[in-house]
């Protein structure tokens, strides 16, 4: 009996409070600014204002100049990474610590962000020289 009254109360909370997400949430991501980082140790980009539950693509590029770390490893903590592609590979990855820059080149990273909050990123070694900013998730 108990368990009737149980799947009776989850199904009329279901219909009281319908699912938030319709379609594919992965397709057509939202592109933003480039962040680029540059061996005259700026960023082109310090922060990025993002929405919880929506698709977003990235490019993530390094001039070359330097040896870079990029990382942001709290953000991938709390969002839904879709896949880096590198020269047209594809990475399918479950977590991410850094972003490694040998040489000139591209990440693109499409990702939906999933917990909202400020997500500091920064090239390793280089943020008290001003190469750090943050995802600002609402």
């Amino acid at each position: 009996m108990y368990r009737k009254t149980a799947l009776a109360a989850f199904a009329a909370a279901m219909t009281a409070f319908p699912l938030l997400a319709e379609g594919n949430l992965a397709s057509k991501p939202i592109n933003l600014p480039d962040l680029m980082l540059k061996g005259d140790l700026s960023i082109s980009e310090t922060e990025y204002v993002l929405e919880t539950g929506k698709y977003y693509r990235i490019n993530i590029s390094s001039d070359g100049k330097e040896e870079f770390a990029w990382m942001s490893p709290e953000f991938f903590r709390n969002s839904w990474v879709d896949q880096i592609v590198v020269e047209d590979l594809e990475l399918k990855t479950f977590g991410i610590y850094s972003l490694e820059f040998d040489a000139e080149g591209t990440f693109v990273v499409t990702f939906v962000p999933i917990r909202p909050g400020r997500y500091d990123f920064w090239v390793d070694g280089y943020e008290n020289r001003g190469m750090k900013g943050a995802f600002m998730v609402n």
